[in-house]
């Protein structure tokens, strides 16, 4: 129930705009690249109850096993929308790349523990402290999970510096902790529930809850002269995942919901029937984005703080 009331909270500025009429967009390709998480349902759920198509958009969607890697793809036009996380983005564009946030995917919530610290079976990790001189793999170095464990380690008194990050996709992490070859991991569902129902690993910390309510985790983001020269087909992309954002919302949905998440991100339905889902937040702010420059600036990340408003589209 909690999920569901997080759900609806997140939809009440979402759902505005979908009343009026949709945007009409000329026909053309755009693939959009998504990793394996459900931050990225609004899309799936686009996708597949053809917001899109109404909207006369063509979009591919593009299995994209590392998040870092996403706005490269955008820069060589591989990609011409990708749902990096918000750090990797600020990083992004810190380092040069006139990239924008056309929407956002999902959100925080404090009802959400569908990430956290899995530590290897027999490692004795259990403290923030137990991390130091640890090797420890997350999803994309400077990517979501990294930056906010680091966050995390920071406020319980550990130096960052002290433990050794490695990065690897999701789908390995279960095999490198079988392996042994790391201590611990930085993971998400369904990755998460795996690892503990193999009794590979054991959830050592949901350290995720200390982040405040409704920060956009994936922002859905594309090169500024793309948006410029195609505004009808950025602004009903936009359109069309408000509009899923407003559909997920709606708790006769949820069968048809997992549904469309299995299908793009592969999961048996007996592990898509106990995932959490992420709230969406299709509607990003500059306020938003200031939260995020503030995190990464105290970690180092960022040369200076960019003008967040003029990184928003449209």
């Amino acid at each position: 129930m909690r999920r569901r009331a997080a759900l609806r909270h997140a939809l009440v500025l979402a759902a505005m705009p979908v009343a009026a009429a949709p945007v009409r967009a000329q026909a053309g390709k755009i693939v959009f690249g998504y990793t394996a998480v459900t931050d990225f349902a609004s899309v799936f759920v686009a996708a597949e109850e053809g917001y899109f198509t109404k909207r006369m958009l063509d979009v591919e969607l593009k299995f994209i096993p590392l998040n870092s890697t996403i706005p490269a793809a955008i820069q060589a036009d591989s990609l011409q929308l990708g749902g990096p996380t918000p750090s990797v983005f600020l990083q992004a564009v810190d380092g040069g790349l006139d990239h924008v946030v056309v929407a956002g995917g999902g959100a925080t919530s404090k009802s959400i523990t569908g990430y956290g610290l899995l530590a290897r079976a027999g490692s004795g990790i259990h403290t923030a402290a137990d991390c130091v001189g640890r090797k420890i793999a997350v999803p994309g170095l400077g990517a979501f999970l990294h930056v906010t464990f680091r966050a995390w380690l920071k406020q319980n008194g550990v130096d960052h510096r002290k433990v050794q990050f490695i990065e690897a996709a999701f789908p390995q992490h279960g095999d490198l902790l079988r392996g042994g070859s790391i201590d611990a991991v930085v993971t998400a569902d369904p990755f998460m529930g795996r690892i503990t129902d193999s009794g590979t690993g054991y959830v050592a910390s949901y350290y995720s809850t200390f982040l405040p309510e409704g920060v956009p985790t994936i922002f859905f983001t594309a090169r500024r002269d793309w948006v410029e020269r195609h505004p009808a087909q950025a602004r009903a992309f936009r359109e069309a995942v408000q509009e899923a954002a407003a559909w997920m919302g709606r708790p006769a949905n949820d069968a048809r919901l997992r549904q469309h998440i299995g299908k793009h991100i592969k999961l048996p339905p007996e592990v898509l029937a106990r995932m959490q889902i992420a709230p969406p937040a299709p509607v990003v702010t500059a306020r938003q984005l200031d939260y995020w420059v503030g995190l990464m600036n105290d970690q180092g990340m960022l040369r200076g703080k960019p003008a967040t408003a003029g990184l928003i589209a449209l």
